[in-house]
């Protein structure tokens, strides 16, 4: 084989190496770009999970903020309700309050009521001596109505009449004008006791009305409001 033909062969199989390496280079390149695109993909699905799992985690936020927000207002609300109707309750209670006081001032009237309440009290008292206490202004009248009561009484629980002494100490006045005032008032009526204090028996209009106001509250709260 001369110069040539050795010439000749090695070109060939440097052709043949060159042909090789730029295949496998070509080989190494492709696979080096599908693994870069499979890491490019699985690092944009992670950021991407990353972006919803943090939106959702800012979006359950938003709404337990949204929920905390509506149960304070609506507490809020609430209390507010419940403050008017407390406001409308207690206006009522002391405009009914006021009427009271015209009762004691329509004498017969008043006399007839005194002496009903005296003897409900003694009814419930059963009593044979019993103390009386009633306010300063409405002696004279509970003084002149007093056999009549006992006498009443006697015959509906048919037992003789009992010993009433009317207390020296009095109950509180009528309510002043000055409704800002704080002074403890009576609008009428009588306190009973057995002698030895141990029984009470509150039977002035003031007393009634609030026991009328804690039994009908439900019912009142009902047609006022709703």
């Amino acid at each position: 084989m001369n110069d040539a033909d050795v010439s000749k062969q090695i070109q060939q199989m440097v052709r043949f190496i060159r042909q090789e390496a730029e295949e496998k280079a070509n080989e190494i390149s492709v696979s080096a770009e599908e693994e870069f695109n499979i890491e490019k993909l699985q690092l944009v699905e992670a950021e991407k999970k990353k972006v919803r799992q943090e939106y959702e985690r800012k979006a359950k936020q938003v709404e337990v903020r949204k929920k905390i927000e509506y149960s304070m207002q609506l507490n809020a609300s609430r209390i507010k309700f419940l403050q008017a109707q407390d406001e409308v309750v207690t206006s009522m209670k002391e405009s009914t309050s006021k009427e009271l006081l015209r009762i004691s001032k329509d004498n017969k009237a008043y006399k007839n009521l005194l002496k009903a309440l005296i003897v409900q009290s003694l009814l419930r008292l059963g009593e044979k001596s019993v103390l009386l206490r009633c306010r300063e202004t409405d002696r004279k009248i509970v003084e002149s109505i007093l056999d009549d009561t006992k006498r009443e009484y006697a015959q509906k629980a048919k037992v003789e009449a009992p010993k009433v002494t009317i207390d020296g100490v009095y109950l509180p006045p009528p309510q002043s004008g000055n409704v800002d005032s704080h002074e403890p008032f009576c609008s009428g009526g009588v306190v009973l006791a057995s002698a030895d204090g141990k029984i009470v028996c509150e039977n002035t209009l003031d007393a009634r009305l609030d026991v009328v106001f804690r039994q009908k509250l439900p019912e009142i709260r009902k047609r006022l409001l709703g």
